[in-house]
């Protein structure tokens, strides 16, 4: 099964061929565009005004980057970008296609003359509305929890909160928007690039889009509507709602 791509490397276009041999169009940037619109259907859900919010980016990778672009589309400040070497940070805001430039040319985003650099590890702790780890697993854990500031934390790679962690930022009441959730859309435009295959029907990228976005919308409004019903964080809604639709497939089909 597709997972988000937990790169923290410059992003790669996909040849056009990949398309033409029943790919499906936006799939390259789809897990990026679906922790987009998960992190701005969830920041209304927390009262933040998503156009104008300081974004911070762990990852320059396939996902990091595409979130990263996709975010400013919608109005967010990104402020602060990643690779693995360390990163860059800039109160006013980046210019994303002047930092891939610069990343394109010299191979790390270090050095990039419009921003100040900071460490993965400062990078993480910066003051911002929504911090978004897309790189690696455990990259947030009881050595830094405490040190963080953002008011929502949107989980674009797998695993990058450990849980003890997770528990602390809970108590802390930072707003942890969970893998499962956030990252899907890579796997949801998967699924979508199987159904075009056997139609054997290729649909228009504003089309594939469009489906992506009512499939994340719809999963995170029911992970926000059962989190508050039950009383729960957003991971263990997330959860529930998953457990509970296996077990109702299995049920159906005669599995049990």
């Amino acid at each position: 099964m597709p997972t988000a791509r937990s790169t923290a490397t410059a992003p790669a276009s996909s040849p056009a061929s990949l398309v033409e041999l029943g790919g499906s169009p936006g799939r390259e940037e789809a897990t990026g565009r679906g922790v987009v619109i998960c992190a701005a259907q969830s920041a209304r859900h927390l009262g933040i005004d998503f156009e104008g919010a300081r974004v911070v980016v762990q990852g320059f990778g396939n996902v990091g980057y595409w979130t990263a672009v996709l975010a400013v589309e919608q109005g967010a400040r990104v402020i602060a970008v990643s690779d693995v070497k360390g990163g860059i940070h800039s109160t006013e805001g980046l210019d994303l296609d002047a930092v891939k430039d610069h990343y394109q040319s010299s191979g790390a985003l270090h050095g990039y003359p419009q921003a100040d650099e900071v460490s993965n590890e400062e990078l993480l702790t910066l003051d911002c509305d929504i911090l978004i780890p897309a790189a690696i697993q455990g990259v947030i854990n009881c050595a830094n929890a405490s040190q963080l500031s953002a008011r929502m934390i949107v989980e674009a790679a797998n695993a990058p909160v450990t849980p003890a962690a997770d528990q602390e930022l809970l108590e802390r009441g930072i707003t942890i928007v969970p893998d499962i959730l956030a990252n899907a859309g890579g796997v949801c435009v998967s699924y979508l690039e199987w159904v075009q295959s056997i139609q054997e029907f290729r649909w228009e990228l504003a089309h594939v889009n469009n489906e992506l976005e009512k499939m994340m919308t719809s999963a995170t409004e029911a992970v926000f509507e059962r989190s508050k019903r039950d009383e729960s964080s957003l991971r263990d809604a997330a959860y529930d709602i998953a457990v509970e639709r296996v077990a109702r497939a299995a049920e159906l089909r005669g599995y049990v």
